[in-house]
């Protein structure tokens, strides 16, 4: 699995993941077919020279990729205009060897010594070897050019992606609803003389609620803590509004190494309360419940709703974005959340990948 924070420092790719070792292979026999096909003649395509095309730009490739791999680590103590630099030289000097190892077996071996006028012979041959090497070298100064720049703004998006979630999560640290503030503490004032054990609960559970909202991002954070903090707020809410709100948990033995953005599921159980069993005079159930599945975990969280409230749906989209987009940039995967609505029910479905031994 590959080390994320490593990833962060350079903007270079893991060359040792299989992943990106397939794609440059497979960028690569695409530029071999390109230069195939690019010579304008109505002759019949060449299939000797796409696989002699092949053969030399794979060559070139895997071993650009190798010597990238064996200098990975050393690409992490460099800021990236230096990083670029150094990768772009190491690409353009070995394609320099190698043109000049594959010039020199090709020739050498068919080389004529007792040719006529050998002297004009030699001086064919050195002008045919310049004339690869400039052309190999320029091929690979451009592809090699094209694929950093290429690297550079993808890293650069993959860091705006970054820093628009963590600046998501910053405000949605901030974002403690005053009315719930007020309502917990109200609730508070009036347990403390009718049932003092309790509002000291009820105490705890709101500090427990404040400390994990001010939690850093990039701390790692258990399935187990997330559900604590999941159960300690609908304890709040459930003194709060009494019968009104119903729960049905459905929470199976979990995995104890399942590991996702802190704050992940709260803001939509809090959707749940706000948007559907608060708006319902009699209330309701929320259905919590965790599926494990051969590869992920599945978490729905399922609240009747008024009748097409259009109002409750709109209302539920700027913390389902905020969880969205941090599941995707925590896991590095698309699609994690999803909703189901119906006339009666509200339904989110959150998959949390499992962690790959």
């Amino acid at each position: 699995m590959t080390d994320t924070k490593e990833n962060i420092k350079s903007f270079l790719p893991d060359f040792c993941n299989s992943r990106t070792v397939f794609v440059l292979i497979l960028v690569a026999e695409l530029l071999a077919i390109i230069l195939t096909l690019a010579p304008l003649s109505y002759n019949p395509i060449n299939f000797t020279n796409l696989a002699m095309n092949s053969l030399f730009i794979q060559w070139v490739t895997l071993a650009c990729i190798g010597v990238l791999c064996a200098f990975r680590k050393q690409f992490y103590m460099y800021n990236d205009h230096w990083v670029a630099t150094i990768s772009y030289g190491i690409t353009i000097l070995v394609t320099f060897v190698l043109a000049e190892l594959t010039w020199w077996l090709v020739t050498m071996s068919s080389i004529d010594f007792n040719v006529p006028q050998y002297e004009h012979y030699i001086f064919l041959l050195q002008y045919e070897h310049y004339l690869f090497l400039l052309r190999v070298m320029g091929i690979s100064a451009i592809t090699w050019a094209l694929a950093l720049r290429y690297f550079y703004i993808q890293h650069q998006y993959r860091q705006q992606i970054e820093s628009e979630s963590e600046a998501r999560y910053q405000v949605l640290q901030a974002r403690i609803k005053p009315h719930f503030l007020f309502n917990c503490l109200n609730t508070i004032a009036s347990l403390i003389r009718r049932q003092p054990e309790m509002a000291e609960q009820a105490i705890e559970d709101l500090a427990d609620l404040f400390r994990a909202s001010l939690q850093d991002n990039r701390d790692s954070h258990t399935l187990e803590d997330e559900l604590t903090i999941c159960k300690r707020y609908l304890r709040i809410e459930q003194h709060r509004l009494g019968k009104r709100l119903q729960l049905d948990w459905q929470i199976p033995t979990l995995p104890v190494n399942i590991k996702l953005p802190a704050l992940s599921l709260q803001p939509l159980l809090e959707n749940a309360i706000y948007h559907g069993i608060e708006q319902l005079g009699e209330g309701g159930t929320v259905l919590f419940s965790c599926v494990v599945e051969e590869d992920h975990l599945l978490i729905t969280i399922k609240n009747p709703v008024p009748e097409r409230d259009n109002n409750t749906h709109h209302g539920n989209r700027l913390a389902q974005d905020n969880v969205r987009q941090r599941l995707e940039s925590f896991f590095n995967k698309d699609n994690l959340l999803s909703v189901y609505l119906t006339d009666h029910n509200y339904t989110v479905s959150v998959i949390v990948p499992s962690p790959k031994a």
